[in-house]
């Protein structure tokens, strides 16, 4: 069996430059033993009324902030909720500027944008080119119309649909 590669005699290159992610330990010690995992803690923000941050800290765990910014005792990770009705589009577009202009209070953290439906079914082309600006500039999480919760059921698993979404806030089951 032939290959085509050659071995290297001679003194060697350095290769490129390894980043390392997490804790590394110094030469001659174990590495640090493995933590526990526990789920991340979020405060939901409503860019507009109705957009759903309630129902999703009910379903998914986290702070409900409302439309108002997380205090000083809620988590710092921050995810914006909005509608994908044409103006739940605009408003977490003007939410995504107030971040990237550095008016957002310090310390927070956005992790993301979480696009509840409006309506069952798909979103005219329109609103769909509206939610790829999105996803363009920041991660985006999309949770299907749920009629259960427009009846105030919310005790049943998240929507399968929405599996990432349930992984990032550690609601799966």
């Amino acid at each position: 069996m032939g290959t085509d590669m050659q071995l290297q005699r001679g003194p060697s290159e350095p290769g490129p430059e390894i980043w390392v992610r997490g804790p590394v330990a110094p030469v001659g010690q174990p590495p640090p033993a493995a933590a526990s995992f526990a789920p991340r803690r979020f405060s939901w923000v409503g860019v507009h009324g109705g957009a759903g941050a309630s129902t999703l800290a009910a379903v998914y765990g986290g702070r409900d902030c409302g439309a108002a910014w997380p205090g000083p005792a809620a988590p710092r990770s921050v995810l914006l909720v909005a509608r994908t009705h044409a103006s739940g589009l605009a408003a977490a577009l003007g939410a995504l500027e107030v971040f990237r202009l550095g008016r957002a209070p310090h310390g927070l953290d956005l992790d993301a944008v979480v696009l509840v439906a409006d309506a069952p079914g798909r979103l005219p082309r329109p609103l769909a080119e509206r939610v790829r600006v999105i996803e363009s500039v920041i991660d985006v999480y999309r949770v299907p119309w749920v009629p259960a919760w427009r009846l105030g059921e919310l005790d049943g698993p998240p929507p399968g649909q929405a599996r990432a979404l349930a992984r990032l806030t550690g609601r799966v089951r």
